[in-house]
């Protein structure tokens, strides 16, 4: 237990299922003890800065783990407090979920980072894809960006990744086209199409735009890959025969 004694704060601007519990038992695991402080848990830009938040906890605990919306407020987290800090969601990255996938293809596959196709299909500009086209370039990955041109990552952020990635060895592809794109991958991967925090009013252009972009059977043939593994940061909608799959 490598973190016996040591105290952890936990920050829930967004509430999650797996985020949260994957900290706590992974604490709990190490001898650590957390302190879970939801949406309406802390003071927190509401009558205290991130800044004041940060110093404060800071002199409490051990390490801070942030699940929010914005960048920046985990960047004040992480320079103001003094602990190591984890990004556990903004609306910019998701590394921790991209630490979870690919030790799981690793796990799964059985092969070094290096010899994994690994694409992601959907929404090319959210956290997720985000994350795990930068995490790939580090590791050296051929990773694949399969979605509508409307939806490609920033220019920034891709010429970032390519250079990284050319570093280390590894491959970027981004393009609309399926049948190139997902051929010969050993994951398949996929997220929600719309993220948390945008307005109800996207939903019907973003599923004109990505319909096409489901991950079904058909796709998981395309790959010519038997042993191909699909992967899914969750929540999913498998359809619509629950209430919220309705709205």
């Amino acid at each position: 237990q490598t973190l016996k004694g040591k105290n952890i704060a936990l920050i829930f601007e967004k509430d999650s299922t797996r985020t949260r519990c994957a900290f706590e038992v992974a604490a709990a695991d190490q001898g650590a003890s957390t302190t879970y402080l939801g949406p309406t848990g802390s003071q927190m830009g509401k009558k205290e800065t991130a800044a004041d938040t940060a110093r404060v906890l800071g002199g409490m605990y051990d390490g801070i783990e942030y699940r929010g919306f914005s960048q920046r407020t985990v960047e004040t987290l992480a320079k103001e407090s003094g602990v190591p800090v984890w990004n556990g969601l903004t609306d910019e990255d998701h590394p921790t979920q991209v630490l979870a996938d690919f030790l799981t293809a690793k796990e799964v596959l059985k092969k070094p980072y290096h010899e994994i196709n690994f694409t992601y299909v959907g929404d090319g500009r959210n956290n997720v894809a985000n994350a795990l086209m930068q995490g790939a370039a580090i590791m050296g990955m051929r990773f694949n960006l399969v979605c509508p041109k409307e939806l490609n990552p920033t220019d920034e952020l891709l010429n970032r990744c390519k250079e990284i990635a050319e570093e280390n060895g590894g491959e970027i592809l981004v393009t609309d086209d399926i049948d190139k794109g997902v051929k010969g991958s050993d994951v398949l991967y996929t997220d929600v199409w719309v993220s948390m925090g945008e307005p109800d009013e996207v939903w019907e252009e973003r599923i004109k735009l990505l319909k096409p972009y489901q991950v079904n059977q058909d796709m998981i043939e395309k790959t010519g890959n038997p042993r191909v593994i699909f992967e899914h940061c969750l929540p999913s909608f498998h359809n619509t025969d629950t209430t919220i799959g309705k709205q």
